[in-house]
């Protein structure tokens, strides 16, 4: 595990802001009709204008800008130009590479108007992911974010991946600990002040199995049904979590209000 300095999460967390205000481009762009390729080029374009790279062009050969994964694709989606769909739903992974620190978070967005058991399945996982932010506490484990995550999902049933999980962030996309979404309180690496980390479920309507399709990249779901993805950038500072990644560029462009990240903003940096 790499311990960050402060200076060095001031850096992620503007790498994390510019991520949080592609993803509020994205929101003002998915509509039925859009396509996939279309928000990866205007992606693009818009980290460009704001001095960065594309943190996952390139990245282990990955052809695009965004990772968009569609329904029963859980992650690593390959963005291509079949529109969207009324009643789809769209998992947005980003990446930004600016002065050499990385963000990188996600959203899964709705497309026009989807059923109530969609719509429960993302306000359960996007819920369980600030469940494990609040283990996410000096002195802590690993383990214990895990734990909170799978204890909050188990109830409703769902499939949690267990293959994919989070990692630590800085001048790498993916670095120490992997931060699964499952396992067992007080195990794992210690969690301490500069820890930043990718907190991100990845949870199944149906079952917890994935297949890897034959592009190579995309994950999907073994019994065809959709798979909902959220994601934060978060470092430990004076011992509590703080966010570095916003939803809220997204909530502005959807005219929702919510108050989920306050506890979460203290203010450190």
């Amino acid at each position: 595990m790499i311990l960050k300095s402060i200076d060095e999460i001031k850096k992620i967390r503007e790498s994390a802001q510019l991520v949080s205000k592609t993803l509020g481009l994205m929101a003002k762009e998915i509509k039925p009709g859009v396509t996939s390729k279309y928000l990866d080029q205007i992606a693009e374009e818009y980290i460009r204008d704001n001095d960065a790279e594309p943190g996952f062009k390139g990245y282990q050969g990955f052809p695009n800008s965004l990772c968009v994964s569609i329904n029963n694709q859980v992650v690593h989606g390959i963005p291509c130009d079949n529109p969207l769909l009324e009643g789809d739903i769209i998992s947005i992974d980003c990446g930004v590479l600016k002065d050499g620190f990385y963000g990188d978070h996600a959203y899964t967005f709705i497309v026009g108007e989807v059923s109530d058991e969609i719509k429960k399945l993302l306000n359960v996982t996007k819920k369980s992911l600030y469940v494990g932010i609040e283990n996410m506490e000096e002195n802590k484990r690993v383990g214990d974010i895990g734990f909170a995550i799978e204890e909050y999902i188990k109830p409703y049933g769902y499939g949690i991946v267990k293959e994919l999980v989070g990692h630590g962030l800085g001048k790498n996309l993916h670095e120490e600990p992997e931060i699964p979404n499952y396992g067992r309180k007080g195990v794992g690496k210690l969690l301490k002040s500069g820890t930043v980390i990718a907190i991100e479920p990845m949870i199944n309507l149906g079952t917890e199995k994935i297949i890897l399709d034959d592009d190579g990249w995309t994950f999907n779901t073994a019994d065809g049904l959709p798979s909902a993805h959220f994601e934060h950038n978060i470092a430990i500072i004076e011992g509590k979590p703080e966010l570095l990644s916003t939803f809220q560029f997204i909530y502005e462009e959807l005219g929702i209000v919510s108050n989920e990240e306050d506890q979460f903003k203290n203010f450190f940096i």
